[in-house]
């Protein structure tokens, strides 16, 4: 059985959209953001996901957040940071970053 949890947050970790990576190290990073925000366990938990490909090839790296199904692209770590504190903490997309919502 699996714990419930508010959010989902998918990372594309594959080479197509960004050749060198970076969302290898988003997905490491997102580990630490999560546990500092208190995001890890409980009633705000968010879950965490790694993706090969999200099918889009451009743009990258490619972060989703379910359940609003908000796709942010050219994802860094400054802007990984700013979508855990801003959207899954307290609630509001980074608007500026948004590329495609459900």
């Amino acid at each position: 059985m699996m714990d419930p949890y508010r959010r989902h947050i998918v990372v594309c970790t594959g080479g197509y959209c960004s050749s060198d990576r970076a969302g290898r190290a988003l997905y490491a990073q997102l580990a630490r953001l999560l546990h500092r925000e208190g995001l890890l366990f409980g009633p705000s938990r968010v879950k965490r996901s790694e993706v090969p490909c999200l099918g889009v090839c451009a743009g990258g790296p490619i972060v989703v957040v379910y359940p609003e199904g908000v796709w942010y692209a050219r994802v860094t770590p400054v802007l990984l940071e700013r979508i855990v504190v801003e959207h899954l903490r307290d609630g509001r997309e980074v608007s500026e970053a948004v590329f495609h919502r459900l």
